[in-house]
């Protein structure tokens, strides 16, 4: 993109300022800075005139999940199912692992955060310890491993990988690629400037994950592989199961086009993602949405009607994922605290919440989808996740969710 082109295409959209130092910069600045604008929709940024506002949802209605019961029964044969896809190579695993541990306290990659006492024991580390399992019940079968980083720390994480040899995972079976990035704008809808050559951005949202492996030409490769399954995870749940055979198998022979690991909820108000039903289709109620009345709710069994929980663990049919990806999602308004530069170029750390940043959700993704199976795991053997340093879903709960399981920490 040449200066003028760019400056063409900021004007359009009220947003010039971006190029205020643009003659102080050095030639390989003005280099990036044309770069992304270039591939920056700004267009988004008139949704920052939607802040506050909800966006609409349709009515709810439960979704039946199956139970551990009902999989107990049935796990030698969902068992053999989902390990006959796996030495075929049809599953591949896709770690979203595109956050930073600043809630941790931390200035690295989550990934990297280490939770060991008397040992390191990374997250990252967690995790591949959880796929190797697999691959061992596979007889050996690797499982493509696509790792979803950010701008921010793709860098840092493909180092990290590579000085720890993958934790024992072969390289060749590892495949990064980097979230899109979404612009990040003042309560005016003006964007913010991170430096005088960098617009400030952040990841586009959970539900960015597959149109990214889009973009970066992998769908392709998936297909002429012949990878029919995803298993998408979140970063933060150390002990979670990866391209489970009982799971896949269990989603598999269910003819769905999804499927989603839930756990039972601890209270009716835990603040967790409910899988429920949307307008007749799968969908996610979040924690605040959940009404009184939909809490009280029972099931024929007497059983609250929305109580199971997602834990970020989703087995995904690709060819379904290639015909929803044209949809345009919904783009959620997030309030944020965002460090930038002032108008004289000064770099501005925000003590308050100063901005907009935009998203897209899974719960979106899930809703264009025809079907989903709800599929539950024990929350004590599968659900650990690392939100906080201390608390309620942090490094110390999880720690002693390890220790339970055995876990050398």
């Amino acid at each position: 993109m040449t200066f003028e082109e760019a400056k063409k295409k900021l004007q359009e959209c009220g947003q010039g300022h971006v190029l205020r130092f643009y003659d102080e910069l050095s030639g390989k600045e003005q280099e990036e800075l044309l770069a992304q604008i270039d591939r920056t929709d700004f267009h988004i940024l008139e949704n920052s005139k939607n802040r506050g506002k909800e966006l609409p949802r349709g009515e709810f209605s439960p979704l039946s999940c199956m139970e551990i019961s009902e999989i107990q029964k049935r796990e030698e044969d969902f068992k053999r199912a989902g390990l006959s896809a796996i030495k075929e190579r049809k599953v591949a695993a896709c770690l979203l692992a595109g956050g930073m541990g600043t809630r941790l306290g931390s200035s690295d990659p989550k990934g990297m955060y280490d939770i060991g006492l008397t040992r390191h024991v990374y997250i990252f580390q967690r995790l591949i310890e959880n796929l190797l399992d697999v691959v061992k019940e596979a007889e050996g079968t690797y499982i493509p491993l696509y790792i979803m980083t950010s701008e921010k720390n793709h860098d840092q994480t493909v180092t990290f990988l590579k000085e720890h040899a993958f934790f024992g995972y072969p390289e060749k079976e590892v495949t990064f690629f980097t979230q899109e990035m979404a612009p990040a704008c003042d309560y005016n809808g003006k964007v913010y400037m991170e430096s005088k050559y960098q617009i400030a951005t952040s990841p586009n949202g959970n539900a960015g994950w597959y149109l990214s492996l889009q973009r970066a030409g992998l769908t392709k490769k998936m297909e002429e592989e012949g990878i029919l399954w995803i298993n998408t995870f979140s970063v933060d749940n150390v002990l979670q199961r990866i391209c489970d055979p009982v799971f896949v198998g269990a989603t598999i022979t269910q003819g769905v086009e999804c499927g989603a690991k839930v756990v039972k909820k601890v209270t009716k108000d835990e603040k967790v993602g409910v899988i429920c039903l949307e307008d007749g289709r799968p969908s996610i109620v979040e924690y605040y949405d959940l009404s009184e009345k939909m809490m009280d709710e029972k099931n024929e069994k007497g059983e609250p009607a929305y109580n199971f929980g997602v834990t970020m663990n989703y087995l995904f049919y690709e060819p379904a994922m290639k015909r929803i990806a044209g949809q345009k999602l919904p783009l959620h308004v997030v309030e944020k605290k965002i460090n930038h530069i002032d108008e004289a170029g000064n770099p501005v750390q925000a003590q308050e919440i100063n901005g907009i940043k935009f998203e897209q959700l899974v719960l979106d993704m899930i809703h264009e989808l025809k079907s989903c199976l709800p599929y539950e795991v024990v929350r004590e053997h599968e659900f650990a996740p690392i939100k906080n340093k201390t608390g309620v879903d942090s490094v110390e709960s999880a720690r002693e969710l390890c220790k339970k399981e055995g876990i050398a920490l």
